[in-house]
């Protein structure tokens, strides 16, 4: 048999996820000096993961990393199978027995939970549910959210929450030129929300939005941004963290809350998005649903860069019958390979994926969020594929077992088998091209599909 990675003998790998980073582990492949035939396994009918349903929508110029991702799937050597569930519809174990290595890119799919009474009071949400349910993500499209209240509150200070908020905050007529789902920018249409906070539990100095992010807050229509000016004053530790030339991102950011307590609220404008400050999260109360979340003001401790939020004892009581929380992601295990619980990852040594005792699992290898865990933007991923990448083709000789592959092929008689429908990247494209012309005439650059029924009767 010819040597592994040539013409003769390429090297076959499949990929589970189609997101970002499975993309980059896809483009690093293809661009490699080894031949290489890839299968790209997606659990939805859509590609691209959260770059089309994470992303919010009033944020198109981030969703151009697609235009990349399609010059990957126009690869000879790309295979996209999707609408296929790995672990149910096929299993990681026939994945390792088709191919020479499989790559795990599934992300984080779930909210890590706030841990106090009454966060499954109907009312509590993960921001999960809501961005997939505004994105027209198939899982989220019948989730209900009850927008009658006068007051949102959202958990957390990064990037996601400030989407959630930020969605909160604006005009149908800021939205309806957005690929926001239909079904999303109705129900919106009717909110009664007029006050929303924007709460985490340390300060000003060690928010994670970013600041293009938190800057927009300042451009909105019908919002006022708010932060009180006594939340502006520092302790010593925090003063010395934006001291810090590496930690520029958090200067400006400070800056732009310090800009935002200076301005004159405008009574022209029908709402107001608070950031707040020094507070957690103690309990969420109601009878049957949420009516107020009890807060409590805390205090930083410790040294810069190290600063943990302690509980003060003192108690804000704000009445409320919605609440999103946003402080961060987990992945979820797959049959077969193995997961850290604690974590929420998959334990790997640079991609390479180990048991709970640290041994080197052969064949298997991870990237993305599912590897690293929830952390950096969509370009983060590029570099943490590369990493996987290579060492797996550092073990190109070990994944020689001398055992003829036949990859795709196996694929598709195991689903066919099992009448399982699967898409192709030209599949997609179909659906792609119908979103497209179905939002052309409401101005929008596209309508997505949010059944999955409805994605494929395009391609029946």
């Amino acid at each position: 048999m010819a040597t592994l990675g040539t013409e003769e003998n390429p090297l076959l790998v499949a990929i589970v996820g189609s997101g970002p980073s499975g993309f980059y582990a896809a483009e690093a492949l293809i661009k490699s000096d080894v031949s290489t035939k890839i299968d790209m396994l997606e659990r939805l009918p859509s590609p691209y993961g959260l770059v089309r349903s994470g992303v919010a929508p009033d944020h198109p110029k981030l969703k151009q990393v697609i235009n990349l991702y399609q010059k990957t799937a126009g690869s000879p050597d790309f295979n996209l199978i999707a609408n296929v569930n790995v672990g149910t519809d096929i299993s990681i174990e026939e994945l390792c027995q088709s191919h020479h290595a499989v790559i795990m890119t599934s992300g984080a799919e779930t909210d890590r939970k706030l841990g106090v009474p009454g966060e499954d009071l109907q009312g509590s949400y993960t921001a999960t549910e809501f961005v997939g349910w505004y994105n027209g993500h198939p899982d989220y499209r019948n989730r209900e959210f009850d927008l009658s209240h006068d007051v949102a509150v959202i958990i957390g200070q990064g990037n996601v929450a400030a989407d959630v908020s930020r969605i909160l905050s604006k005009t149908v007529d800021e939205l309806k030129h957005t690929d926001i789902a239909q079904h999303a920018l109705d129900a919106l249409a009717e909110s009664k929300i007029k006050e929303i906070h924007v709460i985490g539990r340390r300060g000003p100095a060690q928010a994670k939005f970013t600041p293009k992010e938190l800057r927009e807050f300042g451009e909105l229509s019908d919002c006022n941004s708010i932060v009180r000016e006594e939340d502006m004053l520092l302790n010593p530790e925090s003063e010395a963290e934006l001291l810090e030339k590496s930690n520029i991102a958090s200067k400006k950011i400070y800056d732009q809350f310090c800009e935002f307590s200076k301005r004159e609220a405008d009574a022209t404008k029908s709402k107001n998005c608070y950031f707040d400050f020094l507070m957690g999260p103690k309990e969420l109360i109601g009878d049957t649903k949420l009516e107020k979340v009890i807060l409590e003001k805390n205090k930083l401790s410790g040294d810069a860069f190290k600063q943990s939020a302690r509980g003060t004892g003192e108690i804000v009581e704000l009445e409320t019958g919605i609440l999103f929380r946003s402080i961060g992601y987990r992945g979820v295990p797959v049959t077969g390979v193995p997961f850290h619980d604690a974590w929420g990852t998959i334990p790997n040594e640079k991609g390479r994926v180990t048991d709970n005792d640290g041994n080197i699992v052969p064949k298997l290898y991870t990237s993305g969020w599912i590897k690293r865990g929830p952390s950096g933007i969509i370009g983060t991923n590029r570099a943490c594929s590369v990493e996987t990448v290579q060492c797996l083709l550092g073990d190109l000789e070990k994944l020689d077992d001398g055992v003829s592959k036949s990859g795709a092929e196996t694929i598709y008689s195991i689903l066919d088998y099992k009448n399982i429908r699967h898409i192709s990247f030209d599949d997609w494209k179909k659906i792609d091209t119908k979103e497209i012309e179905v939002g052309e005439p409401k101005g929008k650059p596209r309508e997505k599909f949010t059944y999955v029924d409805e994605m494929l009767s395009v391609i029946e």
